[in-house]
């Protein structure tokens, strides 16, 4: 048996991963009372039921004190010798006002005297006990349904049991850092296609900005570097039992050198792991 927590603040995208994993035969139960987690375990553990795979979310809507409690009750099932994963989702403040705006939905914590910003806010002192305890932190701020359902699909469910899985992503600065990134590179100081008035509306994935970039040898030092650090630490990582390593790389807009980067070491970590993603923010 395998138990899987998904947590997060209110409209990070909790019930989308959660009917998911219900999909792919998951035993799902949502909003559970932390206090019966371990009575839940044991019910499952003990009978002949043949749940292979349980999937609960406990986040917010759950007593105060019985969050308080999360921390060691995920320890106590660790020491069973139970594989416990928790995925926690979050998106910044403004994206989940946005969020609570479009659909008039009622956020779990907010009352007569406090406001939607404030409940937000709130959520956040929470759960931060859970969400620094997570194996796998998701930002969902720019993410589409459909690319959620993408990332645990591929990062969570059909690769499961193969391995480290590597989520190359770039990003622009000016839009703030990812929040889901284990390490982070900022490239801002290699020389920028921007400033060349014919390179400026294209991307790292255009061939004029990629021969420009394969010209400079900076650029190729930053990558040379950068991969050669990887290949010496991510097996290291790995038999940490880690099984998944978002490495995000920033320049200014998320647009030339970022994206650039991130395909480059995309193609050349591809031939010696299996589960290699490359995710490009900015560019949606």
């Amino acid at each position: 048996m395998k138990l899987t927590i998904i947590s997060g603040r209110s409209g990070s995208g909790k019930s989308t991963v959660l009917h998911i994993l219900e999909d792919r035969g998951y035993y799902c139960i949502d909003n559970l009372p932390a206090s019966l987690l371990p009575s839940l375990v044991d019910r499952i553990s003990s009978d002949s039921t043949g749940i292979p795979n349980v999937a609960v979310s406990i986040d917010a809507r759950n007593i105060s004190a019985d969050l308080l409690q999360v921390p060691a009750i995920i320890k106590e099932l660790k020491e069973k010798d139970l594989p416990t994963e928790i995925i926690f989702l979050d998106a910044n403040s403004q994206t989940l006002l946005k969020r609570f705006s479009e659909s008039r939905r009622k956020h779990p914590l907010t009352t007569d005297t406090l406001g939607l910003r404030e409940a937000i806010d709130k959520e956040s002192g929470l759960l931060e006990a859970i969400s620094v305890m997570a194996n796998h932190s998701i930002d969902t701020s720019s993410m589409s349904l459909h690319q959620l359902r993408d990332v645990v699909k591929n990062r969570m469910i059909d690769n499961s049991e193969s391995g480290l899985a590597l989520l190359f992503q770039s990003f622009g600065y000016k839009n703030g850092l990812p929040v889901d990134a284990d390490l982070v590179y900022d490239v801002r100081c290699l020389p920028n296609p921007y400033w060349d008035t014919a390179l400026r509306p294209l991307t790292g994935l255009d061939k004029e900005v990629v021969d420009f970039l394969d010209s400079q040898s900076e650029v190729q030092q930053m990558h040379d570097d950068i991969r050669d650090f990887l290949q010496k630490w991510l097996p290291r990582f790995e038999s940490n039992n880690r099984s998944y390593m978002t490495v995000s790389l920033g320049c200014t807009g998320g647009q030339h050198r970022s994206v650039y980067l991130v395909e480059k070491l995309g193609r050349h970590f591809s031939s010696s792991i299996k589960n290699v993603q490359v995710r490009h923010r900015e560019l949606g």
